[in-house]
Parts: C-alpha cells; structure tokens; sequence
C-alpha cells in the first residue's frame, strides 16, 4: 500500500454522560470523505483509544468501516502496553476489513529497538496487512531506532512511518537510509520539511476540522511541487498548530474545533478536561486568521 495525501486520525465524539455521539461520528466521517481527505485512522492518540474499553475500540472499527463504506481507505490504530492486545486489535482490524495498521512502540515499558522490531513482527504475522509504524518518543519515551529500522525494513509489510519525534536529524536519516520505508509527517509544525525531503502524506489531527487547509499544503508540495506556495500556507497555520501544543490541550483543541465547524464533538475523557472559556476564545481566533489566510492563498473556499 502507497500511503498519499492526509489522513485524518478521527476524534470519537462523545455525549456529556461520555457515551458515543452515533450522529457526530456519521457526521465527522462524511465531512472527513467530502472535504477529500484520503484515509481515515481509527484509534489514534487523537481518536482517545487508551481512555476505551476493548468493547468500545472493536465496535469503533465496526462502525467507521460501514460509515465510509468503501470511500477512502480505513487504518486502525493497534496502540497497547502489552503485545497480545496489539494483536487482538489488529487481528480484529483484518477481520472488519481495514486497509492498514498502525503500530506503535508500547508504552511505559520503555523497550529497546530489537525489543519495538519483535513486538511489530509479531503483529505483522498475526495481521499481515500494511503496517504505518508511528515513532512518538513524546509519548512513549523511546525511538525506533536504526536496530529497530534494520529489522522492520527486511519486511515489504513496513511500508511507512509516521515519525512524531520532532527531530530533523531523524527526518534526514529516515530519508536517506530508509527509502524503502515512506515518510509520512507526524509533527505538523515540520510538514514543510517533511514535504522537502520526500514524503508523500501527512498524518494531521488537525485536519478533523481543518482538512482543506491540510489538503491545500499537501497539494502546494507533494503534487505541485510549489515550496513558494508551500511555505505560505504553512505560514497561515503556525499560529494554529501553536496553540494546539501549547498547555497540553491537543485533544481538546481538535474536539472543540470540529465542533465550531457545526459538529459537536463532545468533551474529551477523563483525565483530561474541556477547554475553558479564554482558550476557547484563542482557538477560535486563531482558526478564523488561518481561513481567511489560506483562502486567499489558494483563490478557494474556506
């Protein structure tokens, strides 16, 4: 599989009690196909999986599999402390028909690269499916180093990463000695680099309420080849992508940006609290400045 384009690791829209928003999220999902996004990622950090039930996350496949019926391609994240539960999610991933997986080093168990290369093995054996690994030391307090990388790449199933360190010299070293293995963006705030150096898709959370502005920069990039144009988008979303690191507030951000787009994504699970009123107001500010910027850009709608 060719992973190109944005894709877009989907929130899962809750009511005020936390049950699922079985409109919102047909809703998000059809938003997600018109805006012409190319594939959709159930599970994500974005997507809350580690605050669900495994009831919850097999039913979310399930759901989102017959939502986009067929339209864009489906990755199921199978995120887990323990390799038998990654397992299980990706086989069950299989089962509902996914497209892909995506596979992350296990959190909190701080494993070494050859440790990471057996884990993702033997979640490729009991899936066989196209694998996206997902290298986010942020989260998981350790990189899938060039051990891990020596050992994923001898197998065709590895076909991407999606790299979230924020390191440039990771990027330079994963283009350069790791072709074989697609680059897909993680760090929104380096697209522009990871465009330069050859990648051809992004993986943006920021594109659940954002998705033309997402598509328009990799648009400028990876199909125009316009850097000029590249970097004047990206100079339009800084300030966004800014405030949705900033404070620890990511997954509230996105939620709340979905829902002034008209869908009401809910708040987010505990532990984790909704915005208040003042970050409220910034996010808001800050999404219209970046509308009407890229608009202009691109001669198109908002």
């Amino acid at each position: 599989m060719r992973f190109e384009g944005i894709y877009t690791p989907l929130v899962t829209p809750y009511h005020t009690d936390f049950t699922l928003n079985e409109e919102a999220l047909a809703q998000t999902v059809d938003h997600l196909v018109d805006a012409g996004v190319h594939g959709i990622i159930v599970a994500g950090t974005t997507g809350e999986y580690y605050a669900q039930s495994t009831e919850e996350r097999l039913d979310m496949m399930t759901r989102v599999k017959a939502l986009i019926n067929g339209r864009v391609p489906m990755i199921v994240g199978t995120g887990a402390i323990r390799t038998e539960d990654s397992i299980l999610f990706a086989e069950a991933a299989r089962d509902v028909g996914a497209d892909a997986i995506l596979v992350a080093t296990p959190p909190y168990a701080y494993p070494t690269g050859r440790e990471i290369a057996l884990h993702a093995m033997a979640i490729d054996r009991a899936a066989n499916l196209p694998v996206m690994l997902y290298n986010y030391p942020g989260r998981m307090s350790v990189n899938m180093d060039e051990e891990c990388l020596d050992k994923l790449g001898r197998s065709p199933n590895f076909c991407a990463i999606k790299e979230s360190s924020g390191d440039v010299n990771r990027l330079h070293m994963l283009a350069r000695d790791y072709p074989h293995i697609a680059l897909s963006c993680g760090m929104d705030d380096q697209a522009l680099e990871f465009f330069a150096w050859g990648a051809r898709s992004w993986v943006c959370a920021g594109s659940n309420f954002a998705p033309h502005a997402h598509i328009a920069m990799y648009q400028a990039c990876a199909v125009e080849g316009d850097f000029t144009k590249g970097r004047a988008i990206m100079s339009a979303m800084l300030p966004l992508m800014r405030v949705l690191e900033q404070g620890g507030k990511f997954i509230q951000c996105i939620k709340h940006g979905l829902t002034l787009r008209g869908i009401d994504a809910g708040p987010p699970r505990k532990p984790l609290q909704p915005l208040n009123k003042d970050d409220k107001r910034e996010l808001e500010r800050v999404i219209r400045t970046m509308d009407t910027a890229i608009a202009q850009i691109t001669g198109g709608a908002k």
